[in-house]
């Protein structure tokens, strides 16, 4: 099967394609397969959420005859409308697809409407998860998942290996409730107390919490030690993961975080908030630490472990970007791969039948 004969639609959100706005797993691999070889059509990056859908719909009618299968980035929400519009109208016009699963707040969502979710995931001829955790969580409703990691370009990610550490704190995610900034302030506080040094770089979309952040920071008097350099961009986060030694997780809810995979690809140790998917993710004192949801002390307790134990810091470090390269896109394409060589020849040969 080459490659060239293979026509793919991948849609989602895919507003990362517009400065400022935060990649997605569906942006990153449509630009694989498309450099692969691969005949991709991606859709939308339109930021009005009804513009993009009917650019969505628009696109798998026009593109109907040709699409071999249709990938569609599933989230929970009012995100997942555009799941149940995409699917209706590809069932409608008879394109197989797929679903990629996404988010820690899937599997409460499918609770709170599992008729809903049900009647749409029913469409999809795979469903398709990047962790086992939310691969677990679906099929406790029936569901049949294949796991299927997200990817990172790990080759655009320098590594180093740590050992002799140094204070030097880094979180990355949005300014929301869900990721839980003010922990990472308050961690780093403690940590600030036993290590004078000690820096800190907040990285991130504002989603609300900014602002508060930043007067809590001040408030604490660590307005010199804490940094703000807003969104980053691929080069932006190579630059700070290049600067940090520890790298904070303080989510609520998470599944399987492309921040944490880049941290690891880059040597950085992960210490993390034990939720969602993380723990089938992160293999304590191998690839990271847990420590329990908003325990503040716990996690500064996890990071001073790093800083006195250069053991620990080299096993999680070396451990972690081994880990890493399991999301690499060799590795993730045949995965991908498996699944069209299952979904396609099963499309020719119901077209030989009604023929």
């Amino acid at each position: 099967m080459k490659n060239s004969k293979i026509r793919l639609c991948i849609a989602g959100n895919l507003i990362g394609r517009n400065s400022g706005n935060i990649t997605t797993q569906g942006q990153v691999v449509a630009d694989l397969f498309s450099g692969d070889g691969y005949d991709v059509v991606s859709v939308s990056s339109k930021r009005n959420k009804f513009l993009r859908l009917l650019e969505i719909v628009w696109t798998i009618f026009r593109e109907r005859k040709r699409i071999d299968v249709l990938i569609v980035e599933v989230y929970s929400g009012l995100a997942f409308i555009l799941a149940d519009v995409t699917s209706l109208v590809a069932t409608l016009l008879r394109v197989p697809s797929v679903f990629v699963l996404h988010g820690g707040n899937l599997p409460d969502f499918t609770k709170r409407h599992t008729n809903w979710v049900r009647r749409v995931l029913e469409r999809a001829d795979f469903l398709v998860a990047p962790s086992r955790f939310l691969a677990r969580e679906m099929e406790a409703h029936g569901f049949c998942v294949r796991i299927i990691p997200n990817v990172i370009e790990l080759g655009t990610y320098p590594n180093k290996l740590r050992r002799r550490i140094s204070p030097k704190l880094f979180w990355m995610r949005s300014f929301h409730s869900i990721y839980n900034p003010a922990m990472a302030v308050d961690v780093f506080s403690l940590i600030k107390a036993d290590y004078p040094a000690a820096s800190l770089v907040m990285a991130g979309v504002d989603k609300g919490l900014e602002s508060e952040i930043k007067s809590k920071v001040s408030v604490l008097g660590l307005n010199d030690s804490i940094r703000f350099p807003g969104f980053l961009d691929h080069a932006g986060k190579i630059r700070e993961f290049a600067n940090a030694d520890v790298y904070l997780n303080t989510n609520r809810i998470d599944n399987m975080p492309v921040s944490v995979l880049e941290a690891w690809a880059m040597g950085v140790p992960v210490v993390a908030t034990n939720v969602g998917g993380l723990p089938y993710l992160i293999e304590t004192d191998k690839t990271g630490l847990l420590v329990s949801d908003g325990n503040v002390e716990e996690m500064a307790n996890a990071v001073k472990s790093l800083l006195k134990d250069q053991d620990l810091t080299e096993r999680i470090s070396a451990h972690g970007r081994l880990q890493a390269e399991l999301s690499a896109w060799s590795c993730v394409r045949t995965n991908w791969e498996q699944v069209f060589e299952q979904i396609i020849p099963a499309r020719v040969l119901g077209q030989g039948q009604q023929s």
